[in-house]
């Protein structure tokens, strides 16, 4: 098992990982820009070392003093968390080459699920299901044209690099192909680097849910059931719960067999992420995230186990920790994200936390940096917290996640706590009948 662990990211995430690792008897290094001199995770860590300026490519986007901090410190293994450099393929090389381990997947199957087309020819081989659209990168407008009208309007122009929305453009009709096909190229390459874009069919409202997957270096590969992620704005995720109110569990073991059989084939290693929508009782592969999630904590209270562990686990190399035949799923439960934004323009409010009170009582739990008198800063993601919710039934849950957010104060910036109490007042929200569009739509009828 490693001695120390480097961590190589900042706010909840980071401190998420020192505390699974401080259970475990492990000492933690935390890096971090002088924007994030005062952050809890370097506070509480056993080591801290300032790696560069605010901006993330000078400080967390900064390979050689990453690695340079884990070598002064004498850190056995870096764990990258969520975003930032947890799906650099060259990232995760570097650290092994220098002689580290890398919290994480193999750096080759980063790559491969990093792209988009190449996902996608994997996940066929390994027998999931996809929407059906080109085989690979679009070559030119004649093809585009033919596997269009094969499919049938409206469809989807895709970026092979990146997410978030960017890159991605609905066509309704043939005349409007050509041009959609440009502006998704364009916008591409401005924001990947790479024009490379590919063509599937437009489902017009499904949900999206992900399987959480883990395996180890010993063949073995689990699942861990779904997560309902369809409450989205602008392709980011709001509120995730798990189970998803629409699977049945009939389901979940089909597709959750599917999805492990398939991380065995690859040999797959650490947690990752398989990505559906689902309409019309059909799931349809869209990606795979090679990483932890921000959501994983929904699956942690629902499975009774803690992934941060296991990721350390079988990166020391270790064995999972249970077979599928003993993982059990109970219960339900809910994670709101809490942005530092207005909860109506959703525009960004960083700034001093003047007062601070988290809620509690059984089943509540709150990931966050946050502390009385912490300085927001502007330069990072806007995710201050997540306050995570458990109960015996979907019901049971809402009912104390509405408890949890009346109790829950965070005075100075502002932050999307009131827009969840309003989303759990839904009708739809509350009958689980959401879909990826649904959130949007709500928004524009209710502000």
């Amino acid at each position: 098992m490693f001695e120390k662990i480097l961590i190589a990211n900042r706010g909840e995430i980071a401190l998420r990982i020192h505390r699974a690792c401080h259970d475990m008897g492990i000492k933690t290094v935390a890096v971090h820009s002088t924007a994030d001199n005062e952050a809890m995770h370097v506070r509480l860590a056993d080591e801290a070392i300032c790696i560069g300026p605010p901006s993330a490519a000078e400080s967390y986007l900064n390979i050689p003093a990453i690695v340079s901090a884990a070598e002064i410190s004498g850190a056995d293994a870096i764990h990258p968390g969520y975003g930032f450099l947890s799906e650099n393929a060259k990232f995760a090389e570097i650290v092994e080459d220098h002689g580290l381990t890398f919290i994480g997947p193999k750096a080759e199957h980063i790559r491969m699920m990093g792209d988009k087309v190449e996902a996608k020819r994997t996940a066929a081989a390994l027998g999931l299901p996809l929407v059906p659209g080109s085989d690979g990168p679009l070559d030119d407008l004649d093809e585009a044209q033919t596997i269009a009208n094969e499919i049938g309007y409206p469809v989807l122009i895709k970026a092979a690099s990146g997410g978030g929305g960017r890159g991605m453009k609905v066509v309704t009709s043939a005349n409007e192909l050509e041009t959609q096909i440009s502006q998704a190229r364009s916008e591409a390459k401005a924001a990947f680097g790479d024009a490379t874009v590919y063509l599937e069919k437009y489902l017009g409202n499904p949900r999206h849910i992900e399987f959480q997957v883990f395996g180890d270096n010993h063949g073995n590969a689990i699942h861990l059931g779904e997560r309902d992620c369809s409450l989205q704005r602008r392709h980011q995720k709001v509120l995730e719960e798990a189970p998803s109110p629409a699977i049945t569990a009939a389901q979940r073991a089909d597709m959750g067999g599917i999805v492990a059989n398939a991380m065995a084939k690859m040999g797959y290693l650490g947690a990752g992420t398989i990505e559906f929508l689902y309409e019309n009782g059909k799931f349809f592969f869209i990606e795979m995230n090679t990483r932890l999630q921000v959501e994983h904590p929904v699956t942690e209270m629902i499975s009774g186990l803690d992934l941060v562990r296991e990721q350390i686990r079988v990166a020391s190399g270790l064995p999972l920790s249970v077979t599928q035949d003993q993982v059990t799923l109970k219960g339900h439960a809910i994670e709101c994200r809490i942005n530092a934004e207005d909860p109506r323009t959703f525009a960004p409010s960083p700034g001093t936390v003047t007062g601070y009170h988290t809620p509690g009582g059984l089943h509540v739990r709150v990931d966050s940096a946050l502390y009385n008198g912490y300085k927001i800063p502007p330069y990072y993601d806007s995710l201050i917290s997540k306050l995570i919710v458990y109960g015996d039934d979907r019901n049971d849950c809402l009912m104390r996640l509405r408890r949890a957010l009346e109790e829950y104060i965070i005075q100075g910036p502002s932050t999307t706590i009131p827009l969840h109490k309003d989303l759990l007042e839904s009708e739809e929200f509350i009958a689980g009948t959401y879909s990826i569009k649904w959130l949007e739509e709500w928004l524009m009828k209710t502000q």
